[in-house]
């Protein structure tokens, strides 16, 4: 990633981060009608599980200037989502359903330059959490 992408999804997500629970309900409205197996991995109050979501996103956003730093907490969040039963091909549904979800957030700021910034950051992430699972089992 370069560092204008990094400011990119930083300054995107500071806007986001303003309808926190209304952007977690439209991801998980997006991301259970992209695969509705993908509901029974959930249990519990959905509203604290997007709280949870957003808190991950932030972490992660907030580490991306040195993403070095946070590569051992977006492992250990891969090794724990494998043991969920997520698998690779779930990476790319939960990718689609956040760039729907930052879209439809950001309206018209969601650009084309912003939209590369995102799809480049979470294919790091999701890359790395991929890895982390794979090397566990």
């Amino acid at each position: 990633m370069t560092s204008n992408q990094i400011a990119l999804v930083q300054h995107s997500w500071a806007r986001v981060q303003k309808i926190a629970e209304p952007a977690a309900q439209l991801f998980y409205d997006r991301l259970f009608s992209l695969d509705p197996s993908l509901k029974a991995m959930f249990r519990g109050d959905m509203k604290e599980q997007g709280r949870r979501l957003m808190n991950m996103i932030t972490f992660a956003v907030n580490g991306l200037p040195r993403l070095e730093a946070i590569i051992p907490g977006v492992q250990a969040l891969g090794r724990r989502h494998a043991g969920y039963g997520v698998k690779d091909s779930h990476y790319a549904t939960v990718g689609t359903a956040l760039l729907w979800t930052l879209s439809e957030g950001l309206g018209a700021a969601f650009t084309d330059e912003v939209k590369e910034a995102w799809a480049a950051a979470y294919g790091v992430l999701a890359n790395t959490m991929k890895d982390a699972a794979r090397e566990a089992a």
